[in-house]
């Protein structure tokens, strides 16, 4: 999987309809699957705090939309929102989103939750206006994992903030930070330099 670039993710967020830019940021930065995005509703934005809670998803069946938990245990989990975020978070909830604190962030026209396919629709044409027609949305996952192993996370931090059971999956990622290695070289001389 090659992550979006910075630059890819500001084409695809611009791409995107208005109301589903969030969505984008909150995958790629955030590195939240989509049932969790789905299922957010405004009780679990505490922008007070900076994070998002992750408490339930939502799986998409023949008969429905249906409510569980996340994917694992560890998938309940409160996620850090960067900062550069918060200032987005709060117009989306202001403009898009009902007041009561149950209301969906991302809801269908009808209300309910946002099926797959009407995100995916929007997706693939704002994936092609960034050159990036092989990205598929829960690719935007493994880009937040992949930004915030480049930020220097552990392996442990990465678990927690994928929500992951296990750090095998976690590690993939502080590989793919490997090549910061001469970033690192950089800083630490700027360091030594005073």
């Amino acid at each position: 999987i090659e992550p979006a670039t910075l630059d890819e993710l500001r084409i695809i967020v611009e791409a995107m309809p208005e109301r589903l830019r969030l969505m984008v940021l909150l995958a790629a930065w955030c590195a939240l699957r989509y049932g969790e995005l789905a299922e957010l509703r405004r009780k679990d934005v505490d922008l007070a705090n900076g994070v998002v809670k992750v408490r339930r998803a939502v799986s998409f069946t023949p008969g429905g939309a249906v409510v569980g938990p996340p994917k694992t245990d560890a998938g309940i989990r409160d996620v850090a929102i960067p900062p550069h975020l918060h200032d987005i978070v709060r117009d989306h909830l202001k403009d898009h989103v009902r007041q009561a604190q149950d209301s969906l962030l991302f809801r269908s026209d009808s209300g309910g939750h946002m099926y797959e396919s009407v995100v995916y629709k929007r997706w693939n044409a704002a994936r092609k206006v960034a050159g990036r027609s092989d990205l598929r949305f829960h690719d935007l996952r493994h880009t937040g994992a992949t930004l915030a192993a480049q930020a220097g996370a552990t392996t442990a931090e990465l678990q927690a903030r994928l929500g992951h059971t296990t750090s095998d999956a976690a590690m993939i990622y502080q590989h793919a930070a490997k090549g910061r290695d001469r970033q690192l070289a950089r800083e630490l001389s700027r360091l030594a330099a005073g």
